[in-house]
C-alpha cells in the first residue's frame, strides 16, 4: 500500500512539532509509514525546540517513505520557511497551502494512501487569497467535487459525530437544513461506514435541533417538519436510522451503545461531546471523497506551540485511522 501524505498545516502552530513527535512514537503506535511535503527546516527546528530525536530524511519520489521511515521523517520537496512558532504570518500560510496541494495531488495520484492533515489557520490561509471556508471544502474541490459533497466526521474511541451545518452563523442553521441535505449527507455517511470502516449495516442515531426535540412543534418545527421526512425516505431506503433524539440524551454512555455514528445539526452539537469524550484522540475525517483523509480534531494552537506543551495524541490518532480507512478501501 502506497504510504501516508502529511501536509504539515500552519508551520507556526503545533502541527510540525506534533507530526515530529508522532514519527518519533511510530513504532508504539503502530503508524503506517508517511511523508511530509515539505517543510524540512521548520520540521528540523521543531522536533529540536521539543527535544525530539527526529531527522528529517529527503526523499525524490512517495516509493522511497518505506526505506526512508526507520531512519527519519520523509519530506518531499523543498518548499521551506523560517521557523516562529506562535508568530504566523503570510510566508507560513503559504507554505501551508503548499503542502496541503502537494499532499492531495499525491493522493489523487495514487502515490499516497491517505491524506493526513496537520492544522491550519483559516484567517491566515484568507489573507493570501485562500477561498474555501476550511480545508475539507478544498479538498472536494481538490478532488472535482462540490465543496458541499464532502461531509465532516468527527471520530474518537467514544464516538463518531457528523455536524450536517458547519461554518456558519448558528442563526443561519434552520434555513440551511433541508429534507433532502439530510438525505444526501446521511447517504454519504452511511456509505462511509460501510466502505471505510468495515461496517456491514450501520446504526445511525440522528439529533433534534431543538429542545425536547421539538415538543410535538412547542419548541420548533424543524423535527416535525424536515428531519422526521427525512428519517422516514432513508429507513424506506433501508438505512439503519433512528431518531429525532433530544441533544440532552443522545450522547449518554448507555445511548451511545445503540448506534455508530449520530447525525448532528450544528457544529457545536457534534464537536462539543466528541471534545469533550476524546479531545486527545478525536479524528476530523472527510467522508464522501475519492480518496481518504484525516486530521487532528484540534486547531493550531498558536499559543502553545513550540513551548512543548502540544500533545501528538490526537495526530497519532488521525494517522492511524487513515492506515486503517486505507486499507480498509484496499481491501475491499
Amino acid at each position: 500500500m502506497p504510504p501516508l501524505a502529511v501536509s504539515l498545516g500552519d508551520p507556526a502552530g503545533i502541527g510540525p512539532e506534533i507530526i515530529a513527535g508522532s514519527w518519533a512514537r511510530r513504532a508504539e503506535a503502530g503508524l503506517a509509514p508517511f511523508f511530509v511535503l515539505g517543510g524540512a527546516g521548520v520540521l528540523t527546528a521543531a522536533a529540536a525546540q521539543r527535544g525530539l530525536d527526529a531527522p528529517v530524511v529527503a526523499i525524490a519520489d512517495p516509493a522511497e517513505t518505506g526505506a526512508a521511515f526507520a531512519h527519519g521523517i520523509p519530506v518531499l520537496g523543498e518548499a521551506d520557511c523560517p521557523y516562529h512558532p506562535g508568530q504566523p504570518g503570510d510566508e507560513g500560510a503559504a507554505l501551508a497551502l503548499h503542502s496541503l496541494a502537494e499532499a492531495t495531488r499525491m493522493a489523487l495520484l495514487g502515490k499516497a494512501s491517505a491524506v493526513v492533515t496537520a492544522p491550519v489557520a483559516k484567517a491566515q490561509l484568507a489573507r493570501i487569497g485562500f477561498e474555501f471556508p476550511g480545508q475539507t471544502e478544498f479538498l472536494a474541490v481538490a478532488c472535482g467535487l462540490p465543496a458541499e459533497a464532502a461531509v465532516m466526521m468527527l471520530a474518537g474511541p467514544n464516538l463518531r459525530a457528523v455536524p450536517l451545518t458547519v461554518h456558519c452563523a448558528l442563526a443561519e442553521v434552520p434555513a440551511q437544513l433541508s429534507t433532502a441535505m439530510i438525505c444526501a449527507k446521511a447517504r454519504t455517511v452511511n456509505a462511509a461506514l460501510r466502505r471505510d470502516f468495515g461496517l456491514a449495516a450501520p446504526r445511525i442515531a440522528v439529533c433534534a435541533l431543538n429542545p425536547h426535540a421539538g415538543e410535538g412543534g412547542k419548541f420548533g418545527g424543524e423535527e416535525r417538519d424536515v428531519i422526521e421526512p427525512a428519517i422516514a425516505i432513508l429507513r424506506e431506503e433501508g438505512l439503519a436510522m433512528t431518531g429525532p433524539h433530544p441533544a440532552d440524551a443522545l450522547f449518554t454512555p448507555r445511548a451511545r451503545t445503540t448506534y455508530d455514528a449520530a447525525l448532528c445539526m450544528y457544529h457545536d452539537q457534534a464537536l462539543i461531546p466528541v471534545k469533550a469524550l476524546d479531545f486527545d484522540e478525536g479524528v476530523n475525517v472527510t467522508l464522501g471523497l475519492p480518496i481518504v483523509r484525516t486530521s487532528p480534531d484540534h486547531g493550531t494552537a498558536f499559543d502553545i506551540a513550540g513551548k512543548g506543551l502540544a500533545d501528538p495524541g490526537a495526530m497519532i490518532a488521525a494517522l492511524r485511522m487513515a492506515g486503517e480507512m486505507a486499507a480498509q478501501r484496499a481491501a475491499g
